[in-house]
C-alpha cells in the first residue's frame, strides 16, 4: 500500500493509487511480443484488461491484437494506440458496427 499526501496536509490512503476495484490508476508497464519483437509499453490496468477483452473477443492472442494495433498507430506512441483502438472499438460495438482491420475502426477516416 502506498501513502499519498493530500493538500489539506492529512493522509489519503491509497486514494490517488486505487479506484476501488484494485486496479492501479496509474499506467502499469507490461513486456510484449509484437510482430516477434520485444517491447513494453506502460496501460493502465482498465486499458490492459479491455485489450485483453477485446482479444479473446476476435479469437486472438493479446500479442496478435497488439501487433495489429501496431500497424495502424500513425505515428502515435503505442500506449496512445492502444487506448484509441479500445475506445473506438467500444464505441462502434455501442453504436452496433464491427471493428474492422483497417485501423479507422469502422469510420472511415
Amino acid at each position: 500500500m502506498s501513502r499519498v499526501e493530500n493538500g489539506a496536509g492529512g493522509n489519503d490512503v491509497e486514494k490517488q493509487t486505487r479506484n476501488g476495484t484494485g486496479r492501479s490508476v496509474r499506467p502499469v508497464k507490461r513486456s510484449i511480443r509484437i510482430a516477434g519483437h520485444a517491447t513494453s509499453v506502460s496501460l493502465e490496468d482498465e486499458f490492459w484488461h479491455a485489450l485483453r477483452q477485446i482479444a479473446r473477443q476476435r479469437g486472438q492472442s493479446l500479442s496478435t491484437l497488439l501487433t495489429e494495433v501496431d500497424k495502424q498507430r500513425a505515428g502515435r506512441s503505442l500506449a496512445s494506440a492502444c487506448r484509441i483502438y479500445v475506445l473506438k472499438f467500444f464505441q462502434n460495438q455501442a453504436a452496433g458496427q464491427e471493428m474492422t482491420g483497417d485501423g479507422d475502426g469502422g469510420t472511415g477516416e
